[in-house]
């Protein structure tokens, strides 16, 4: 019997300053080792405008959506149903249409786990410090927390959202999870197994490094979830600070693997996704395949 060909897929991603994302070439290119026709496209959008493009893209046939910054988080008042993480992280990256039905998925933590496992496989996460609690620092907390982080300190320029997340948190634990302000960032390093870095801070559209250089040190790992560029700021500081490293390429790898699936119902093959990435990445001018 011939194999069924899935339908055509139209896959759009929504946030603000995504023109730049390596998205769609990377969910493109593994459609088409499947053979199957997949059309992907970026849409500017903010948490204003989220819901109204939701309904947009469900009007015109679109099969789902990737969410990125600033909307994880603001999305979910316009969902009809949340996968179980999403509804634990209170977080989507990814929502899909079923029966005229939206749900919000979340494959920014097992994307970060898996990269994390992969590039630092002996890195202690006795002590864990992590710059961030947006959606994405969400999906970064629960992945650290489930990896075995025994204490969790959530750093945010907004430390309501910080102790927030920490509560949000709390299930795993008492006393595991704690929030502090960004004024108390040197004393925490000090103390510090390793570093998450889970702002805008180093994008294409952020440039910048999140904290100062010499609060870096050769005991404290830095793992980086910005991948546009490969090699952000913090990155080229941490390594010249001989501290060991992981890039975001791998996260937004494996959760594009993740959300392929979700939308086609295939496997894709994370290895020929992550070779994609390098590629693209060394193709542009002053981009590190770091």
């Amino acid at each position: 019997m011939k194999p069924v060909t899935p339908a055509p897929q139209l896959i759009g991603l929504i946030g603000s300053g995504v023109g730049p994302s390596f998205s769609p070439a990377l969910h493109e290119r593994e459609a088409a080792h499947h053979g199957i026709r997949y059309a992907y496209r970026t849409i500017e959008g903010d948490a204003s405008s989220v819901g109204d493009l939701l309904a947009w893209g469900r009007r015109l046939g679109f099969t789902g959506f990737n969410i990125t910054h600033p909307c994880k988080q603001a999305v979910i008042p316009f969902l009809d149903e949340l996968s179980e993480d999403a509804a634990k992280l209170g977080a989507v990256n990814t929502v899909t249409f079923d029966g005229g039905r939206a749900i919000g998925h979340n494959t920014d933590w097992t994307g970060f786990a898996r990269s994390f496992a992969r590039g630092l496989p002996a890195a202690s996460t006795g002590h864990v410090v992590q710059l961030g609690a947006g959606g994405a620092g969400a999906a970064v907390a629960y992945a650290m927390l489930t990896l075995g982080a025994d204490e969790l300190v959530i750093v945010d320029t907004d430390l309501g959202r910080a102790q927030a997340l920490a509560r949000n948190a709390g299930r795993f634990g008492s006393g595991r999870v704690t929030a502090a302000s960004a004024a108390d960032l040197p004393d925490l390093l000090r103390g510090a197994d390793g570093l998450v870095h889970a702002t805008p801070t180093g994008m294409a559209a952020h440039p910048g490094i999140p904290l100062p250089p010499a609060l870096l040190r050769p005991e404290l790992w830095v793992a980086e979830i910005v991948y546009r560029p490969l090699e952000t700021e913090l990155l080229r500081a941490a390594r010249a600070a001989g501290c060991p490293t992981v890039d975001g390429g791998g996260m937004v790898v494996f959760q594009a693997a993740e959300a392929f699936r979700l939308f086609t119902g295939l496997t894709s093959d994370a290895d020929r996704m992550l070779a994609h990435l390098a590629e693209l990445a060394g193709a542009e001018p002053g981009v590190s395949r770091a």
